[in-house]
């Protein structure tokens, strides 16, 4: 399997798809998968004062030139710098693994004078904690956001470096998959990029092959056969679903799912231009959709308190036999250590379809993850010579460690690839057109409402309408 696989197909997919309006992470994953909730600094030595006095001055000019100046075709010059770095990774989990590993081989192998510092904060608290360190002027070198109208706050200010014009000038861009530089912009809405990708993700279900077969289920097709396959489940006495409900953004997942499939790949999108209001009926019978699946007992006991790698561990050790989650949970169905089902006891499929004329069944949910942005005021020629590095050699370092696609390139062949992510590229290579996650389009005020509501629409003491109802008036009052 060639580097650049993917890379024409999501190309055009996500310009017809996204950019024109049907366009993450966390969430949303959006919100990455596995964040944590403990902070945790420190990982290398602190610059020295002189150095950290130099960044702070240079974060406080905001009319400072911050692109990068020197010739990047040579060697690297082993310039001195030192970066902090902001996410919501713990160091040894998910992305986590990969920033720090990147920061030591380009250490090891590049430039002894790189040092870093990596801080992660939760995920509830990443929005507010760069809109504090913005307002201060005191953002880090490369900081995980969430992709679209979010980041657009920072490049409107003027925060953030442009992307689309340092990485050709450091001669980084073919780096990075065409797909993924298409799904970013067309998130944000604008005709350069300013953020990185930390993934390619199709999102669906994973279910546990064992289970199905137990209960004599086949894969759905129709909205319909799924309906039909959580009753069989039901009725042989395995849970059907599991879903990170104390994770919140995963259960938003399953809302989205339903009114995609039944108002039309672009309702979100219609909804957050104003066109049509959150509460119009179809996007109240998704609510009622997840409501209707909890009151049945689908997600098992206490929905509201499983968070998703418990949820995740659920369907990998047979106790639930479906999970909706993205593609960047192969580097758990990868690791024997997680997962007791083995490398073909866990199977994909799409969001089945209600109407094909509404939503069709090669139309998935896309997104790139939570993704980087890199603080305009502190970008030099010391973060640029990183940033190359980190380019060039981030395709094969996921591939390697968690058998995952970032959207860059990569060389690892098929034939060297664990087979969840031959099965993940199968479902990217089957798309033809991509949405967006539930919250793509809102605002953060929005999404957070929409977040936090979702717990009390699970526990019955929100009704569909009236969930619904909470994220229109946030909408009206912005």
């Amino acid at each position: 399997m060639k580097r650049r696989i993917v890379a024409g197909l999501l190309a055009a997919l996500m310009v017809t798809g996204l950019m024109a309006g049907c366009g993450n992470g966390a969430s949303d994953a959006g919100t990455a998968a596995d964040a944590g909730t403990q902070a945790d600094a420190g990982t290398q030595t602190e610059a020295p004062a002189e150095a950290e006095d130099a960044q702070a001055s240079e974060a406080g000019n905001e009319t400072a030139d911050a692109s990068a100046s020197g010739d990047f075709t040579g060697a690297d010059p082993q310039l001195e710098k030192h970066i902090k770095i902001l996410t919501i990774w713990a160091e040894d989990n998910d992305n986590g693994i990969l920033l720090n590993k990147m920061c030591e081989k380009y250490q090891a192998e590049v430039n002894p004078n790189f040092t870093w510092e990596y801080e992660m904060v939760a995920a509830d608290n990443l929005q507010q904690k760069i809109a504090t360190l913005a307002a201060s002027n005191d953002l880090p070198d490369m900081f995980a956001y969430e992709a679209g109208t979010p980041l657009m706050t920072l490049v409107e200010a003027d925060k953030i470096v442009n992307l689309s014009q340092e990485l050709e000038k450091i001669g980084a861009m073919s780096y990075l998959n065409e797909g993924a530089v298409n799904l970013m912009k067309g998130l944000a809405g604008t005709s350069d990029l300013y953020d990185l990708p930390l993934g390619l993700n199709a999102e669906g279900f994973w279910y546990n092959k064992a289970l199905f077969e137990q209960a004599g289920c086949e894969v759905p097709k129709t909205w319909d056969d799924f309906e039909a396959v959580l009753e069989k489940l039901d009725a042989a006495g395995i849970q059907p679903l599991s879903t990170g409900g104390a994770d919140k953004w995963l259960a938003t997942r399953l809302i989205n799912a339903y009114a995609v499939r039944t108002c039309g790949n672009d309702i979100m999108t219609k909804a957050a231009n104003g066109e049509v209001p959150y509460t119009d009926a179809g996007l109240v019978a998704a609510a009622d959709k997840l409501q209707e699946w909890s009151q049945k007992g689908y997600f098992g006991e206490g929905v509201t308190t499983v968070d998703a790698n418990t949820a995740g561990s659920m369907l990998m050790s047979g106790k639930a036999a479906i999970f909706y989650n993205g593609s960047w949970f192969t580097q758990n169905l990868a690791d024997e250590s997680q997962n007791p089902a083995g490398k073909d006891g866990i199977g994909f499929f799409n969001i089945p379809v209600a109407d094909e004329s509404v939503s069709s069944a090669t139309s998935y949910s896309m997104n790139c993850g939570n993704i980087l942005a890199l603080d305009k005021g502190k970008y030099d020629d010391g973060t640029a010579w990183f940033l190359k590095y980190f380019c060039e050699n981030m395709g094969d370092l996921a591939m390697n460690e968690l058998s995952s696609v970032k959207g860059y390139t990569y060389s690892v062949q098929a034939e060297d690839m664990d087979p969840y992510t031959l099965m993940v590229l199968d479902a990217i290579n089957e798309s033809t057109e991509g949405f967006g996650w539930w919250e793509a389009k809102m605002s953060s005020e929005v999404s957070k409402t929409a977040q936090e509501n979702v717990q009390p629409l699970l526990n019955g003491d929100m009704t569909g309408q009236e969930y619904m109802q909470s994220i229109q008036d946030v909408f009206d009052n912005q």
